[in-house]
């Protein structure tokens, strides 16, 4: 009996990406074994802590790494620890920030709902957010003017397709929070496949899902410096005790992480954009619907399929109320077009969308 079966949950196919909603992403087989291994077990967990921050280091080129429960609690505690360091007392004293530097310079157009926006992320710490520039445009000037302002902790930005405006120049960016002795991390959610590129930046810590094209358990990834990833792990005797991760997070993560470097990413990407392509060609060929390959606009090496159809509203809800439900990016509807990623779908699935796009369109 299948785990839907035996819960009476629905099949879903998913082509709106590493979307929370849907589960975000499948785990590969040896992932799925290395947790089964771990959950009948007991653990050091600061052991196990230690060996992630070894493999976190060994793949990405960051001096450490930590796990945390999940992106959303990475952008939390690395706040907190650019407030905090590694002192007790203020770790046990958060989110109460009296007499510290509490003040994150975020610019305007990274500022994305994940759920719930980062901006709620960053305040349960305690601390304050300071916008820079507007939603549409954040020039380095703009983010300047807000790092010259007292108390500030640290600069937060963001790398996702989910961002507005004009791009940011992130290693610009980190480098006007350095000249003023300020922390920079960025928050790249869905990004780990870019991981060492952001680190390269100059950032002091990188924030990335786990789960996202990793394939782990549900998890946060910390990269960067040792000191603050040290810090990040100290949040633990604090508000980081209702963020902490899981045994099987961690193994999950190593075990991901195992199998990251062992698979040919060259072929892998290949393989994919082939998959894309040949999904494209396909959709074209229906009544009134243009097909096009999109690259991801933050650089991910992932291309997704944008579809223009006649009412892109209308077929994005006959898709969900199908059988199977199809879910597809719907972000682009008012202009009517439909965003489908394809990366995590086999064949049977990506045939079955296009019978159902042939049924709804013709």
């Amino acid at each position: 009996m299948s785990i839907h079966d035996r819960y009476r949950l629905s099949v879903v196919i998913n082509a709106k990406g590493t979307y929370t909603p849907l589960g975000v992403y499948r785990s590969p087989d040896g992932v799925a074994a290395a947790v089964a291994q771990a959950l009948p077990e007991f653990f050091v967990m600061d052991e196990l802590g230690d060996r992630a921050s070894e493999a976190i280091a060994q793949v990405t080129g960051a001096q450490a790494g930590a796990v945390v429960h999940c992106t959303a609690a990475g952008i939390t505690l690395a706040v907190a620890a650019t407030m905090t360091g590694g002192d007790p007392q203020r770790i046990s004293a958060l989110p109460d920030t009296t007499d510290l530097h509490n003040r994150v310079v975020l610019p305007a157009s990274h500022v994305v709902d994940y759920g719930h926006t980062n901006v709620q992320g960053i305040r349960l710490s305690g601390a304050r957010v300071d916008l820079a520039g507007t939603e549409d445009k954040c020039t380095i000037t703009d983010l300047e003017a807000e790092l010259d302002g007292p108390d500030i902790a640290c600069l937060m930005l963001v790398s996702s397709r989910l961002t507005k405006g004009e791009p940011i120049d992130l290693v610009a960016a980190v480098r006007a929070a350095h000249r003023r002795g300020v922390p920079a991390i960025i928050d790249a959610a869905a990004q780990f496949p870019r991981i060492a590129d952001l680190l390269a930046t100059g950032a002091d810590l990188v924030l990335v899902s786990g789960q996202k094209y990793l394939g782990s358990p549900t998890a946060g990834i910390v990269a960067g410096s040792w000191p603050l990833v040290q810090s990040v792990r100290a949040q633990e005797k604090g508000i980081g005790r209702v963020m902490k991760p899981t045994k099987e997070a961690i193994v999950g993560v190593l075990a991901a992480l195992e199998e990251w470097q062992a698979f040919d990413r060259v072929k892998w990407e290949a393989d994919e954009l082939a998959k894309v392509d040949a999904f494209v060609t396909a959709a074209g060929r229906i009544p009134d619907v243009t097909a096009e390959v999109v690259p991801d606009p933050a650089g991910l090496q992932v291309s997704r399929v944008l579809l223009k159809v006649p009412d892109a509203k209308r077929l994005a809800t006959e898709l969900e109320a199908g059988t199977p439900p199809i879910y597809v990016m719907t972000d682009r509807v008012d202009d009517n077009e439909l965003m489908l990623e394809l990366v995590p779908l086999s064949p049977d699935e990506t045939a079955t969308i296009l019978a159902h796009l042939w049924t709804a369109l013709t």
